[in-house]
């Protein structure tokens, strides 16, 4: 059983495209990170959604996550438009700032209610009632479109 494996979208870059599906094939939920201060970002999120609603269907529990809140003087992405768009494809959106550390813990927490009653829901489906000890068979992926201020970290890693 997979638990979580997390990827950075090495900042768009379109020559590690490709590589989606290898990191996402198996995910129950995806946090699609944009920039409030970039609506080429926001645009970025939108691609990501399609490729996974066509890829993995609708039962994938998807975040839209507007980040940099602290720099709301900045914004470029109106939180109308953000909010409208998540409804529109089925995802939740969230208000991070990874810099002050605000609503990243709700995030992952509300993700994870989710994505297990998705597989509870997914298991009675089957007949099966719900599942013991632990609902999520596959994992969670985090795509991140910001722009990166420094190359070099990244990647992927996975826990568990």
């Amino acid at each position: 059983m997979e638990d979580f494996a997390i990827s950075e979208d090495t900042a768009g870059q379109e020559r590690f495209h490709a590589l989606g599906p290898i990191y996402y094939r198996d995910s129950n939920g995806a946090i699609l990170v944009y920039d409030i201060t970039d609506e080429d970002s926001f645009q970025k999120v939108k691609n990501w959604v399609k490729e996974l609603r066509k890829m993995l269907g609708n039962e994938i529990c998807l975040c839209i996550v507007g980040n940099k809140i602290d720099l709301e003087k900045e914004r470029h992405v109106s939180i109308q438009e953000a909010e409208s768009y998540a409804d529109s494809v089925g995802a939740k959106h969230y208000h991070t700032s990874a810099k002050q550390n605000k609503g990243i813990e709700e995030l992952f927490l509300d993700l994870c209610k989710r994505m297990i009653e998705t597989a509870q829901v997914d298991e009675r489906a089957k007949g099966n009632g719900a599942s013991q000890g632990g609902a999520a068979r596959r994992g969670v992926q985090i795509i991140d479109d910001e722009p990166q201020a420094q190359s070099g970290g990244g990647g992927c890693c996975s826990s568990g």
